[in-house]
């Protein structure tokens, strides 16, 4: 739950997609499709906020084009610069930042979230640094819309 809770901020969202991952557990036991680890359930909660995510970023794009429609500002424009950087980062950057940093999960089960060695996430945590410290420093530039491409 807290895993899914600091990825979403929002207590009910969480609580939902939280009761969808041991749902799916209970249904993997029930079905003898194998052993339900913690690495498993984290997977699982990741796969399900990816889900969520692209959701969130569909309604978000709809709230974006209704608001050019009636000539009303977008309340997403007020995001942090960290978080914009991190929602630049790709996924593997961002996963292994958040898991790390943000879960505060080992190199071991990070490893085992992502499905690799602990020696690997170091190496994935060292170039996500990278990435995100390069982002962080260049300015963010607007997206072009389709008409003026």
């Amino acid at each position: 739950m807290a895993f899914v809770l600091r990825r979403l901020g929002a207590r009910a969202a969480a609580e939902e997609l939280t009761a969808e991952v041991f749902r799916i557990a209970w249904e993997r036991v029930l079905g003898g499709g194998g052993d339900v680890t913690s690495g498993w359930l984290f997977v699982t909660a990741r796969n399900l906020l990816g889900n969520h995510y692209r959701a969130m970023a569909r309604l978000t794009e709809l709230h974006r084009r209704i608001s050019d429609e009636l000539d009303r500002p977008s309340v997403s424009d007020e995001g942090s610069a960290v978080l914009d950087t991190l929602d630049r980062l790709p996924v593997r950057h961002r996963e292994v930042l958040l898991l790390s940093y943000w879960d505060g999960l080992s190199a071991a089960e990070t490893g085992e979230v992502l499905g690799c060695s602990g020696a690997a996430v170091w190496v994935r945590l060292h170039r996500a640094r990278k990435a995100f410290r390069d982002l962080y420093a260049e300015p963010v530039q607007p997206e072009q819309s389709e008409e003026s491409a």
